[in-house]
């Protein structure tokens, strides 16, 4: 038996995760579904203009509805941006 200046070899890492790629029908379908909310949003920035344009200050019985329609838009949005960026990694 030899004594040896070189250090043992290291044990190999645990091997990488892997990636799943996403089938393109299903990031079509999401791109779809995300554009279908944007139309709710899109809704609730025009009755909130009409509604401040037309009394100078949002109706308080219509606020609920317009914060509800920004929300649902903001979803879509996200969900476009999720389809799309899955799709890139």
């Amino acid at each position: 038996m030899s004594i040896s200046d070189t250090p043992p070899p290291a044990p190999p890492g645990p091997p990488p995760a892997p990636t799943e790629k996403r089938s393109g029908c299903l990031t079509a379908l999401m791109a779809i579904f995300g554009i279908m909310l944007l139309l709710p949003g899109i809704c609730a920035v025009l009755f909130g203009g009409i509604s401040i344009s037309d009394s100078g200050k949002i109706a308080s019985d219509i606020a609920p509805l317009v914060f509800l329609g920004l929300v649902v838009g903001i979803g879509g949005v996200a969900l476009i941006w999720a389809a799309v960026k899955g799709r890139r990694g």
